[in-house]
């Protein structure tokens, strides 16, 4: 640069520019406003214009994102200016790191950095360069501030109701008034979007699995607020939005420019929405529900043709028994592919660890669906299973109560020695600070025994203590059979994982028991009638017949 201005020859420099989408109406902040103020420096200080470097619409912590800024780092390595201006120093970059590593590469190949509105810092000296790091630390604390008051505000606008995201399919923005850059907006229903977005919920509730919804979906020409056909993920965040049952969440995530996903915030903002809700909310709980069922549990177990995948159990070892297939002949030589169940762990080890103990496929399906009938056309089969119910049940209760009376006897042995130690350091007898320490571990001891004692007089207690009655039981297992026999084969694996804990398999491949367990929220959200509307495409698990009993405990049904 000394050279050129020892030739008295022109200076060749590169106008950079940037603007932000957010500061696209800012009053000095436009593109046209930065490049005639940097023209008009320009033409005043004999210095040839190289070429215009526009990044537009880019916010300055992206450096990867700015092509402009890329190429004209990749200009100046070859040599084609010898100076960079820009209009001020935030256009270069906002984070004095980025700034100091910019202006040090630009050094590095001879050429020189000016901001025209802070024409002060000459960084060819030692002064300048230490002036233009106080600048640029002053520019990021501004920033960081400006983004923190931000920050504050939309915080404060989930706090009481309202969206601060685009909308999401189901809605749009509407504005209702705007002043300058400041906009009063809603969220309104687009009833064509949000028939597919209850549509997604009741399909996930009736049974069936994101591949499936999104096929379907896909199939009947439906597409996502972007215009981009379903996916698994476009499904699944559906679901998990909670803004469609009325409700406004907050930064799920903290910092998600560097941190993405793993970034997820353990608290965020959750309040009542000021939009209308699409969903119902019984819809939302029982598709919550199966959500997280299903988030601990392989998907594999809810979804394919193999209902009983993971419930058999291997008569050897114990494992699970999965799918496995085989192709046979029949007369004509063609070949007859037959399904089979095996232990999960054979195929996984090989036979040295354990045998495959395969069952077949209709076998084994067969059989749940017939005992499940006969149980119910044969009362004296279900008393009897009742009634082992209720003998497990008191054989159970014999132990607590055998244990209360042993707790209660040792609260009072604590009780009498702490009235002994009482009437000992009273006399004068033993040292304080031993009775001190003896009378600090008797309490310890005392509140254990009358914590195990709340425990076991809640379990004694109420349901816990008292018979199932044999109503009750055909009740469950009656709605039970009846979803299953008019599912279609979503719904009946969904609801056979739902229910179904174990099926215990012989050594001579015949199912020997079927383990089955109730509770409330199994109970309330598929053995009910269905939340959505009874006429709807899939029928979420109708059941029309009454309210399955209420059960304050999980309830095991062997049969």
């Amino acid at each position: 640069m000394l050279a050129a201005n020892q030739l008295n020859r022109p200076i060749v420099v590169a106008l950079y520019i940037r603007v932000s989408t957010a500061e696209q109406a800012e009053l000095g902040y436009s593109i046209g406003a930065q490049e005639q103020a940097l023209r008009q420096y320009c033409g005043a200080t004999n210095r040839v214009i190289y070429d215009v470097y526009c990044d537009a619409g880019i916010t300055g912590t992206s450096m990867t994102k700015r092509l402009a800024l890329q190429r004209m780092m990749s200009d100046a390595k070859k040599g084609l200016f010898s100076e960079v201006i820009v209009w001020k120093i935030n256009r270069l970059a906002r984070r004095n790191i980025d700034l100091l590593q910019i202006v040090e590469e630009l050094s590095d190949h001879q050429v020189g950095f000016r901001s025209l509105t802070e024409s002060m810092f000459d960084t060819t000296t030692n002064f300048g360069k230490f002036g233009l790091q106080i600048m640029g630390a002053i520019s990021e604390l501004d920033r960081n501030n400006i983004l923190e008051n931000a920050q504050m505000g939309l915080k404060q606008r989930a706090r009481t109701g309202k969206h601060n995201t685009r909308a999401p399919l189901g809605y749009r923005v509407v504005i209702l008034s705007q002043s300058g850059r400041k906009r009063n907006t809603k969220m309104e229903v687009v009833p064509e979007e949000a028939a597919i977005v209850r549509r997604i919920f009741e399909h996930y509730a009736s049974g069936h699995g994101l591949r499936s919804i999104a096929n379907s979906l896909n199939r009947d020409g439906h597409r996502t607020k972007k215009g981009n056909p379903f996916t698994i993920c476009a499904v699944s965040d559906i679901l998990d939005n909670a803004f469609y049952v009325g409700k406004v969440t907050y930064l799920k995530h903290l910092d998600w420019s560097k941190k993405r996903r793993k970034g997820k915030n353990a608290n965020p903002i959750v309040s009542d929405g000021m939009h209308e809700p699409i969903v119902p909310h019984e819809l939302w709980e029982k598709a919550r529900f199966l959500r997280q069922q299903k988030s601990v549990v392989s998907e594999k177990r809810f979804h394919g043709d193999l209902l009983l995948t993971g419930l058999l159990r291997c008569p050897s070892c114990g494992s699970a028994m999965t799918g496995s297939r085989t192709n046979n002949k029949d007369k004509n030589g063609n070949p007859v592919p037959r399904f089979y169940y095996s232990c999960s762990k054979m195929r996984s080890s090989g036979a040295v660890v354990c045998r495959a103990n395969s069952i077949r496929k209709d076998v084994a399906e067969d059989y749940l669906f017939v005992r499940l009938k006969e149980v119910l056309a044969k009362p004296h089969i279900l008393r009897g299973i009742v009634k082992g119910i209720n003998e497990r049940k008191e054989s159970s209760l014999k132990p607590l109560q055998e244990e209360l009376s042993s707790v209660n006897a040792g609260i009072e042995e604590i009780k009498a020695k702490k009235n002994r130690l009482i009437e000992l350091y009273e006399m004068d007898d033993f040292d304080s600070a031993f009775v001190s320490e003896r009378i600090k571990k008797l309490d310890s001891d005392f509140d254990q025994l009358c914590s195990r004692k709340a425990e076991i007089g809640y379990l004694l207690s109420g349901d816990h203590s008292e018979s199932v009655p044999y109503k009750t039981v055909h009740s469950l297992i009656e709605r039970f059979e009846h979803l299953l026999r008019y599912s279609n084969p979503d719904q009946r694996k969904t609801l056979l994982h739902l229910i179904i804990s174990k099926i215990t398999v012989t050594k001579d491949k015949k199912i020997e028991k079927i383990e089955m367990i109730f509770d409330e929220k199994t109970k309330h959200h598929f053995l009910n009638a269905a939340p959505s509307a009874p006429n709807t495409a899939e029928g979420a698990f109708p059941f029309s017949d009454g309210k399955a009993p209420r059960l304050e405990q999980a309830l095991t049904i062997t049969i």
